[in-house]
């Protein structure tokens, strides 16, 4: 039988907001000086759940020509504020899943991303979710991102519990939730994340 677990972990793009294409779009527009784009298809493969550096130097090594990541990296804070403006027009978070989340705010909760606080704390505020949630782990507050289990092991030690039922969509997120020791429900749109909570908990929790 399903025990309830001790706290849910939520990542965030992907899962609690759908950013990802938003992301994506703000990198192109950012970087089309330098003539680069890059496809949703690569995007989706190889740079969801990873740090913005990582993701330049992924970048830099498909573009034609290949790119240095300092060649890149100047061209963060225009996609910082291109996101942050785009954002800030809210209709990220949907309904359902703020629902969903409001449902379980008796547990534990806490959002892991490795986006930084400067960029994810608005919109959390925005969309109504920070007050739900326990704790955050922002990427800029822990010395190693996902894959590593640094993230998802820092935020149940904040919450004070041993295990966790975790809602991840990206490769290093998964492989982070893993070597912390913890549930993991994958989630491949967010559009998933009311209805894979509901059956999980539905004999455990009422949802309205």
């Amino acid at each position: 039988m399903l025990e309830l677990p001790q706290a849910i972990l939520f990542d965030f793009d992907g899962v609690l907001a759908d950013t990802e294409p938003l992301h994506w779009r703000c990198w192109n527009e950012a970087l089309s000086p330098l003539g680069i784009a890059i496809s949703w298809e690569d995007y989706r493969a190889h740079c969801i759940g990873i740090s913005d550096r990582e993701f330049l130097e992924k970048l830099g090594r498909l573009a034609n020509p290949p790119h240095e990541v300092d060649e890149l990296l100047p061209f963060y804070p225009l996609k910082k504020k291109l996101f942050q403006g785009e954002s800030s027009r809210g209709g990220i978070v949907l309904e359902e899943t703020w629902r969903c989340v409001n449902a379980v705010q008796n547990l534990p909760l806490a959002v892991v991303t490795s986006s930084a606080k400067q960029e994810i704390e608005p919109i959390l505020q925005n969309a109504k979710l920070l007050r739900f949630m326990a704790t955050v782990v922002y990427g800029d507050e822990v010395a190693n991102l996902k894959p590593h289990p640094e993230p998802y092991l820092t935020a149940m030690k904040r919450l004070g519990v041993s295990s966790a039922l975790v809602l991840e969509d990206s490769v290093a997120g998964i492989a982070s939730a893993k070597a912390a020791g913890c549930e993991v429900m994958e989630i491949k749109d967010p559009r998933e994340v009311a209805g894979r909570l509901r059956e999980r908990l539905e004999s455990l929790v009422h949802f309205r």
